[in-house]
């Protein structure tokens, strides 16, 4: 079929089966007697605020007065992210097969024209889907839900195709070898200082999603306490149940944010972190039973070290990635290693701290929002005082991972990378033809050769060479025979230059 057309039913299959599984959860509490008031058109009108819902689209909710609660005007932006999942994951997968769909230079056609659907549904659910209570604008519904759909489109093609020219047309790689060695390595440490602060980041999620589930396990019984007072039954219970896992990865943000010594607030007036808790009434939800009280004991600092951690991870694993060229660059222009390496060994810890500070920070805004009803209009962490908090404790974590590593790789603390100056070999780049070299050592053992050990210090054995030259002859497994940078012989070098140019 034509590409634009596939791309129309691609990601508009994504918009169908992603509101029919919310439509799907809804029906199931209906049917369990779980709302008496919801109806089946209710129950199709509530699923597709939900779908923009979880599609980064804010709601305006406008409540009359009754039941003994006063008249709530506000805005409903606080998105489960565990349902902006689903539509982002379609979306991956629909990605991948439209690039294995194009060739190279036609992704476009197929995702500009599934986007655009996309964009039309949402409006036409904004238009369907609005009440006197809650409602979305249309041109918010037309322009939100692209935002999960095509970042996960564009990953999911990416990762199929395994080529950023094949699905924009352009050659990045031959732009790249048009510029000049320092612009490369500059590129190389750039695009590794940034792949160390995605560590970083994830290694804080984890972080976060571990402290989370350790507070649920240690205040399980509050939980269930709180689940026996609301009295909702099965259907509610389960519904209830429904919506927490909507919100785990926000809770997951929060303990993160929590960890750090920032904080997060649960309404007007309630914050609660490691330095000091402003209690304040809560929700009834069982999820918010796991909150630390407001008397912490002095230990509870120790927290403040898992971010740290997380820097520390992301400093080795930078240092195994061997890409420190600010460090090469600074070696080059002054020998005094007692000044260049912590110098650039600092600067590389805070360039790393800063990205992973930046990711967590956009992590808290998507968490952070508002219930729009009563003291619940402020939930979540502040993206800013997030980014500072993690982004410092990070770069002292990458600082102390990159001094600290060399031991880990027992390699000399303070050396610069021991590639060849002017070649732009690294760690990496030596590890591997190191690791060649022994692959064709063994290979030749296996094959019966005789090589000569060497000794512990990794230096060949100068009698060894002394008893070779001896016997007048080179035996056909000896190391030099693998070295692709040995000199070469006389003679060697005379078939290779051919006869005098004349």
């Amino acid at each position: 079929m034509p590409l634009w057309l596939q791309g129309v039913l691609e990601l508009g299959s994504v918009a169908v089966v992603s509101y029919l599984l919310v439509l799907l959860t809804v029906l199931m509490v209906w049917l369990a007697d779980g709302s008496d008031s919801l109806g089946l058109a209710g129950s199709f009108v509530l699923s597709g605020q939900v779908w923009l819902l979880a599609h980064l689209t804010p709601l305006q909710v406008a409540l009359d007065p009754g039941a003994g609660l006063p008249a709530t005007t506000g805005t409903l932006n606080l998105v489960p992210l565990g349902l902006t999942l689903v539509p982002f994951a379609l979306a991956w997968r629909a990605g991948g097969r439209l690039a294995r769909a194009c060739w190279e230079g036609q992704f476009w056609q197929p995702y500009l024209s599934g986007l655009a659907v996309y964009s039309a549904a949402g409006a036409v659910a904004g238009l369907l889907f609005g009440t006197g209570e809650v409602a979305a604008s249309p041109g918010a519904a037309a322009v939100f839900p692209l935002v999960p759909v095509a970042l996960g489109a564009f990953v999911g093609a990416y990762r199929a195709s395994r080529s950023l020219p094949g699905l924009i047309g352009v050659n990045a790689a031959a732009w790249v070898e048009r510029t000049s060695q320092y612009s490369r390595w500059a590129g190389s440490y750039v695009w590794a200082v940034l792949r160390a602060g995605f560590v970083a980041a994830v290694a804080g999620v984890g972080v976060g999603a571990t402290l989370l589930a350790a507070a649920l396990l240690w205040n399980w019984n509050d939980v269930v306490n709180v689940y026996q007072r609301l009295g909702t039954g099965v259907p509610g219970d389960t519904a209830l149940t429904g919506l927490q896992l909507g919100y785990l990865p926000n809770l997951a943000v929060y303990a993160l944010a929590w960890a750090t010594g920032a904080g997060f607030e649960v309404g007007a007036g309630t914050r609660v972190s490691p330095l000091g808790t402003d209690a304040g009434p809560v929700p009834m939800l069982p999820a918010l039973a796991a909150l630390p009280p407001a008397e912490l004991p002095a230990w509870s600092l120790a927290v403040l070290v898992l971010p740290v951690l997380a820097g520390v991870l992301a400093g080795w694993w930078f240092l195994r990635e061997g890409e420190n060229h600010l460090d090469d660059w600074m070696a080059l222009r002054l020998p005094a290693r007692w000044i260049t390496f912590p110098l650039a060994t600092l600067l590389t810890g805070l360039l790393i701290g800063a990205v992973a500070g930046v990711l967590v920070m956009l992590l808290s805004w998507l968490a952070h929002g508002s219930l729009g009803l009563g003291r619940l209009t402020v939930v979540g962490p502040d993206g800013l005082d997030v980014l500072l908090w993690f982004g410092a404790e990070v770069a002292v974590g990458a600082v102390l991972g990159y001094v600290l590593g060399p031991w880990l790789e027992h390699e000399p603390p303070f050396a610069p990378s021991r590639g060849v100056p002017g070649e732009g070999l690294g760690r990496r780049e030596t590890r591997r033809r190191r690791r060649a070299e022994a692959a064709a050592r063994r290979a030749m053992r296996s094959a019966g050769g005789r090589i000569a050990p060497e000794p512990a210090g990794g230096e060949p054995d100068p009698r060894a060479g002394q008893s070779r030259r001896a016997a007048g002859a080179e035996p056909s497994g000896s190391d030099e025979a693998f070295d692709v940078d040995a000199p070469a012989g006389p003679e060697e070098s005379a078939e290779a230059s051919g006869p005098p140019e004349r």
